[in-house]
């Protein structure tokens, strides 16, 4: 076995480190000190130019000796701060460079905010500028108080007064401090004219109310002295003392001080909130005016899940495990994904395209190629009159000219007015899996469930949301790909989501291809209870993990109900804000994800007990966030029946045999044309679009799960509801004393609701999924529940409570 350069090995290491350094440098906490030194730095830039206007002079003789530790320096940060603080100010900017230790500052918060890169660049420019403008400004003082303008400032001044003038320098100042103040706080003449306009409609808009004003009290004077004097003088006072009260508004006539003119009271507002009367006598005739008391309105008391949220915030289901770190970049492996242009290829490829469709008499008008990692996309425009179908029956003819494993025609390009020839490169590259995940696109998606297949032929980041989907079918023949598909499609999520968020149930008929997953039971996988493999291997448990999701579906749509909700996305965000109780049985629903490597070794074992929860689950379980990724390396009509393929719009095709294989995945052709490792077709019931999936490798999957595995976890893996068999629990709990303590009150409620469930126990008794089963296991064995029906209630075969306490009492006198 060869020997491994050492010299080889110590440029490997070099480079690991180093790309170890580069990764760390762009993480937030790096980020997080830079911003904290800035910070700190520009309090320290503030004490050495503060301590030098006062002990500069005396610093003057050591800024020269400043590794000589006997002299000592007067300023308060040292030697250091000495000679900053003399180079800024002195031979700098003067006393404008405490703008350089505000910048310093600002720059510090922008970053711990992670506000944007050209916005701390816009603030450092007009800083400067404001810097310099200062700095010339000083400028003008006498020599004597040359630090207070800088080295920099004075001599600016000095050279543009030899040409323009000390009054020519201050107009031009004066100029650019007016236009740095316009473009630095967005200051327009037309702000100036609307404030204007606005103080002079407010000054008019007082004049008109006074006006009223002086109106309302002639005329309430008018009225009072058009009223006939009485004997009484005191009745007299009163309906004075009322009128003012009221305060009515008087209609308006052509002349309101004519004498003898009749006046109407119109009362419009209700002062007084007790009931009063008043008399108004016009024409000597007396009417009365009764104000109604007007009840306030009730006030509301602060919604109860309002108060939680304001009290403790929004419900955090990553709480528990709140430390929780994702797997960092660095854990997966990084090749050299430089895509080589080789133009002697494109253009002999080209030629040979071109001569081949010149040899059947097609014209080309326009060709265009694309480089993609593993297939180069040619584009022709076919000269008019050209039958589209034509160039489509040539791909084998265009395939022996150019030499190449398989050449796949896409006749047209769907939204473009081009016909495509894909055609294999001949040095591919590698897209790794570190590539697609750090990028941007995948980073700062915000899809439920993101999905980084790989890159396209144009060479971007292919994400898909897999709640979206909803479900995901893979397919291809045997070692073109799927293992590492599931790996990639499992790799995302681990990446992207919390365990509190998401949970696998992985279904592995081979028994070696997720074994791996096994390290992080804890934080990420689902299986049944008293089971002890999380990873199922075995046919039975298959069975029984799938009608278990069939019973964890419906639960789930019963929440929902009860929620008053459509799905768990609404569902859970209605839960974190504290609208349901958990006492009722609410909770935080995490996404399911059932993942099975090998369809047809189930099919062909297990059958219609396999297919038909699979269907069931497909059909229904989206909403609730249940999710299904099937892989199988025998694409068959018997294995993906019409029902599996009506239920799963999103199909992945990797390289396949024959035509009829790739139609029965797809409903189209192009899978046998494509040249394997990773190359795949995916459509999602549109277009189809070729991709090459991203390489994960085993070490890398390790890796990821260590890096998970080691990490705080919950107490057991996520437990799915019990599942029981059709032939079993007719017989259980026979024997009365072995009866459970509430078993009873189960009876009771089962009685009275006259619906035999086990989610109805664990709601209204407060109970676990298992003792509840439990419960119905017994009350069947008792007779007051018939016999298990699937996903169905139970039949209640006891009435009411009479015929209730018959039942148990002769099971007592027995």
């Amino acid at each position: 076995m060869a020997k491994r350069n050492p010299s080889l090995k110590n440029k490997t290491d070099t480079t690991e480190s180093k790309q170890s350094i580069f990764a760390f440098l762009k993480t937030k906490q790096a980020q997080t000190i830079f911003g904290f030194f800035l910070m700190s730095f520009s309090f320290f830039l503030c004490i050495a130019f503060i301590s030098f206007f006062s002990k500069g002079q005396e610093d003057q003789s050591t800024l020269h000796h400043l590794s000589d530790r006997a002299i000592k320096s007067e300023n308060l940060l040292g030697k250091f701060g000495a000679n900053l603080s003399h180079f800024f100010i002195f031979r700098g900017f003067g006393i404008a460079g405490f703008i350089i230790a505000y910048q310093l500052f600002l720059s510090g918060l922008f970053i711990l905010f992670k506000r944007k890169l050209s916005k701390i660049i816009v603030s450092w420019n007009y800083g400067l500028t404001a810097m310099i403008l200062c700095s010339v400004t000083f400028g003008f003082l006498p020599e004597k108080y040359a630090v207070l303008s800088g080295v920099i400032g004075f001599e600016i001044n000095d050279y543009l007064i030899d040409f323009i003038g000390k009054t020519g320098l201050t107009i031009l100042l004066f100029f650019l401090f007016l236009a740095y103040v316009i473009v630095r706080y967005k200051i327009t003449f037309d702000q100036l004219i609307n404030l204007i306009k606005e103080k002079k409609a407010a000054f008019t808009h007082q004049n008109k109310q006074a006006e009223e004003e002086h109106i309302t009290s002639n005329a309430a004077e008018e009225v009072s002295a058009s009223i006939p004097l009485s004997s009484d003088k005191k009745k007299q006072s009163e309906f004075e003392k009322s009128v003012i009260d009221l305060k009515p508004t008087i209609s308006k006539h052509s002349d309101t001080h004519k004498k003898n003119e009749k006046i109407r009271l119109t009362v419009e507002e209700k002062i007084e909130p007790e009931k009063a009367t008043a008399s108004v006598i016009t024409d000597e005739k007396k009417v009365e005016i009764n104000i109604e008391e007007i009840a306030e309105e009730k006030s509301v008391a602060e919604n109860l899940s309002d108060k939680l949220v304001k009290d403790f915030g929004e419900f955090d289901p990553t709480l528990e495990l709140a430390n929780f770190k994702f797997p960092t970049f660095n854990l997966l492996k990084q090749y050299n994904e430089t895509i080589s242009i080789d133009p002697e290829e494109l253009e002999a490829n080209k030629d040979k395209i071109v001569e081949t469709l010149k040899n059947y008499k097609i014209g080309i008008a326009e060709i265009k190629a694309t480089v993609g990692p593993t297939i180069t996309l040619y584009e022709i425009v076919p000269e008019a009159g050209i039958r589209i179908s034509k160039i489509k029956n040539l791909e084998d003819d265009i395939a022996l000219s150019l030499s190449a494993l398989g050449i796949r025609i896409i006749a047209p390009i769907p939204g473009k007015g081009t016909i495509g020839i894909e055609v294999p490169n001949q040095k591919s590259t590698v897209v790794s899996m570190h590539s697609v995940i750090s990028s941007k696109k995948f980073q700062e998606s915000s899809m439920e469930l993101p999905i980084a297949l790989g890159k396209t032929i144009s060479n971007e980041t292919f994400v898909v949301d897999l709640a979206k989907m909803p479900h995901l079918l893979m397919a291809g023949a045997t070692g073109q790909g799927k293992s590492v598909g599931l790996n990639a499609v499992l790799t995302s999520l681990l990446y992207k989501k919390h365990p509190a968020e998401v949970k696998f149930v992985l279904v592995d008929p081979k028994k070696v291809e997720l074994t791996l997953f096994n390290k992080i039971e804890r934080h990420y996988l689902a299986k049944l209870p008293d089971v002890e493999e999380a990873i199922i291997t075995d046919t039975t448990k298959v069975v029984h993990t799938l009608n278990s999701l069939c019973i964890e579906m419906d639960n789930r749509y019963d929440l929902l109900k009860l929620a008053m909700v459509r799905n768990i996305k609404e569902y859970n965000t209605k839960f974190k804000a504290r609208k349901l109780n958990p006492n009722d049985g609410h909770q935080f629903l995490p996404y399911i994800i059932l993942v099975i490597d090998e369809f047809a070794d189930l099919i062909m074992t297990a059958g219609k007990e396999v297919e038909t929860p699979i269907a069931r689950l497909a059909q229904l379980a989206r909403a609730i966030g249940i999710h299904l990724i099937v892989a199988t390396q025998r694409p068959s009509v018997n294995v993906i029946t019409g029902i599996i393929k009506a239920n799963f719009p999103a199909r992945i095709a990797f390289r396949v045999t024959s035509k009829i294989d790739s139609r029965t995945i797809l409903d189209a052709g192009g899978a046998d044309q494509l040249i394997g490792r990773g190359d795949l077709l995916y459509t999602a019931g549109n277009e189809i679009n070729r991709i090459q999936c991203a390489f994960v490798d085993t070490p890398e999957i390790e890796k990821i799960t260590d890096f998970i595995g080691s990490q705080k976890a919950y107490a057991e893996a996520y437990q799915l509801p019990e599942y029981v068999d059709d032939d079993s629990g007719t017989t259980m709990d026979i024997d009365i004393g072995d009866r459970d303590k509430l078993f009873r009150d189960a009876a009771e409620i089962i009685v009275t609701a006259q619906q035999g469930s086990a989610s109805l126990l664990q709601r209204k008794l407060k109970l676990g999924y298992n003792r509840a089963g439990r419960l119905i296991d017994q009350l069947e064995a008792a007779g007051i529940v018939g016999g298990f029906e699937g996903s169905k209630a139970r039949q209640v075969l006891v009435q009411d409570f009479v015929a209730l306490d018959h039942l148990l009492g002769n099971e007592q006198g027995n």
